[in-house]
């Protein structure tokens, strides 16, 4: 298990992740529709995680759903650069009743984020806007390139839900070890 800490003047986080766990979480962020989600990355992507977080929740919930993002894409980048003897590529279609969202991913080096899903409002207190933003500091701090489409849905919690499994299941498979790959680039190098 690897961790980091990163504390600044909004919020004071420590993250410990195992790539190859089982997905078991401790998970507190003082946010609680982002404890369900992460707690739902963690079982579908089998990523073990610990997560404690205190932040200026009394402003709103941003700084601490970026701050997480941040720091958990760093671990991830920490855990996977160089790509070795993993497939590289991920990708999972995941349905939650009425809603299907696609995620496909690859572990490049090279962030870039391509984010559709309109989901705008509250689900509870969470503001939806902050789903985006917790993707866009998650996925460039890991340094993965993530397309994650939602297909269809109408119900925002599962739209949401789906979008974060979805996520789970293409990072589980992209980092699956593969032994007949080595470094999965015609570069020789990621």
């Amino acid at each position: 298990m690897i961790s980091k800490t990163r504390v600044t003047k909004e919020t004071d986080i420590t993250i410990a992740l195992d790539l190859n766990g089982t997905g078991k979480s401790n998970i507190n962020t003082g946010v609680g529709f982002l404890d369900h989600m992460l707690e739902s990355f963690s079982k579908h992507s089998l990523i073990d995680l610990n997560i404690e977080c205190k932040g200026d929740t009394h402003i709103d919930d941003h700084h601490s759903v970026e701050d997480i993002g941040i720091v958990l894409g760093a671990l991830l980048s920490e855990a996977i650069y160089p790509v070795r003897n993993m497939e590289r590529f991920g990708s999972a279609n995941i349905v939650m009743d009425e809603a299907c969202v696609s995620c496909d991913l690859d572990l490049s080096n090279r962030p870039y984020l391509v984010y559709e899903v309109d989901v705008v409002g509250k689900v509870g207190q969470f503001d939806l806007e902050l789903v985006e933003e917790f993707f866009k500091a998650f996925v460039l701090n890991a340094k993965i390139s993530a397309h994650i489409v939602a297909l269809r849905g109408k119900n925002k919690h599962h739209i949401v839900e789906a979008s974060f499994k979805a996520l789970a299941v293409a990072l589980r498979r992209a980092t699956t070890k593969n032994e007949r790959v080595g470094i999965p680039s015609t570069k020789d190098v990621l």
